[in-house]
Parts: structure tokens; sequence; C-alpha cells
């Protein structure tokens, strides 16, 4: 059985991590199976939406601990194994935000450390009830540096700082407050819900979803002005696509727009 599932249902994917045993922690393996499935996506364009879950009790824990308590067995002590688990797992995260797909992450159980770092790299997440998410490292000695960074992005600074600094957990309804994820649900309805939200998206015109999202994400870097004139070209670029022209004219004339792709 594959650490890391997808199952594709129309254009949707579900990647499903599948190391139940382990809370389905980010190990070098996840990782690369994470990597292997981002990489496939982006040229996937046949999938409009991805949706994000885990296997068993909990999404994610985070790193895998023994792991990486394993990796100080170098001569280094394990700096460089360090460096490069984290640039891996930053090449996932990022690469979430620059797949053309949006990523809804499906959350139940725990989201802890790299784990609520995941969900906050993902575009959307619907969590179940009852859900705890923290950045908890600090509780072993171990600051969240890398998660703060996806986390402090998504709630305001105050509150990402508290988190931080006092390693308590937070439950699913406050993290719909923060910012963190769009709903809650209770467990029974969350992947109905999760997949609703995504057959939503998937039913709207793919090349301006995937136009919208990089300038989303790109706009948010820039100064106000700078951020005008780059959507200007975006928005302009996007009148110019055959099937937004063809869904202006479905609106005037109060008809289902026939798009091609």
């Amino acid at each position: 059985m594959a650490i890391l599932e997808r199952c594709d249902t129309g254009s949707i994917a579900r990647l499903t991590l599948n190391t139940p045993e382990k809370l389905n922690a980010l190990s070098d393996e996840m990782l690369a199976a994470l990597q292997d499935q981002i990489d496939a996506l982006r040229e996937d364009s046949s999938i409009k939406v991805v949706i994000l879950s885990g296997a068993g009790k909990g999404f994610c824990a985070g790193h895998d601990i023994k792991q990486m308590t394993a990796g100080r067995s170098a001569e280094d002590g394990g700096k460089a194994y360090f460096q490069d688990l984290f640039a891996r797992c930053t090449s996932v995260m990022t690469g979430l935000q620059s797949l053309p797909q949006p990523v809804i992450a499906q959350v139940h159980g725990i989201a802890t450390a790299a784990g609520c770092q995941l969900v906050a790299s993902c575009d959307l997440a619907v969590a179940a009830e009852g859900t705890r998410f923290g950045v908890n490292g600090v509780n072993i000695g171990l600051f969240c540096s890398t998660p703060m960074v996806a986390l402090s992005r998504n709630i305001p600074r105050k509150q990402a700082f508290e988190l931080l600094t006092t390693g308590e957990f937070i439950d699913a309804a406050r993290a719909v407050e923060l910012g963190l994820a769009n709903r809650a649900v209770p467990l029974e309805q969350l992947e109905a819900e999760t997949a609703k939200l995504a057959e939503t998206i998937a039913a709207k015109l793919g090349a301006a979803v995937k136009i919208g999202k990089q300038a989303f994400y790109e706009q948010l870097q820039m100064p106000l002005d700078q951020a005008y004139a780059y959507t200007s070209g975006v928005i302009v670029e996007n009148l110019m696509y055959r099937d937004t022209i063809e869904g202006m004219a479905a609106f005037i004339e109060k008809r289902t727009p026939d798009w091609q792709e």
C-alpha cells in the first residue's frame, strides 16, 4: 500500500497521506511522495482541484521526530541532513501554492507543527469539528520556525506568535475565526463538504482559476500600485481567452456557456 495514495474522480484528485500508524508524519519518504505528486499534477491539465487528506486518526503530526533524531548520527551531528530536510519540505510547501490547481486541505484529528504548516500552505481548508491545530515544537525545545512562515501568512501576527511561543492548541472553530480554515463541519460531513467545495471550484473555467491563483499569490507580495498594475495585465490576458469571451456572451444571452476547456 502506497504511503501517499492518489484517487482521481473526474477532474478532482484526492491525495491521502497514508501512514496512520505514524499519524501521517512528514518523513523523508512522505515528502518525496508529495513532491512526486506535485510535479505530476503540475503537468496534468485534466485535474482542476486537489484535495489533501490524511488516513487514520489525524491529518498530519508534522515531521518524523524519530527519523530526525536518527539523522544526528552523522559526523556533523545531523546539520547537513537537517538543511536538506527543510529544503525538501520548503519545496513541497511552496509547490502546493505554485500548482495551477487550487488545493483543499481536508483536516481531522490533529494538524501539528509541519502538519499545521501543510494546512496553511494549502489554498483552502475544511476541518472537522474538534480538530486540534498547533505549532507545538517549542514544547520540546524546538521553535517551529519553518511552519511559522506559512502560519503567519494565514492568521494575525499576535495570534501566530502566541501559538508559536506557548505551544498551545486551537480547535477547528478557532482556526476558522483566525483564518487558518475556511469552515468547520461535523466529522461525518467532512468528506462530503470538502468534495462539495472541490466540485464547485472544478465547475468553473479552469484557465481562469489557474491564472487567478497565480496572480493571487503574486500580488500579495507587491505594494498596492504595483499589485494593481500587475493584476490589470492579468485580467486583460484573461479577457482574451476564447472561453472567457464565450462565458461573457452566455451571461448576456442568459444561457449556459459552451466552454471548450
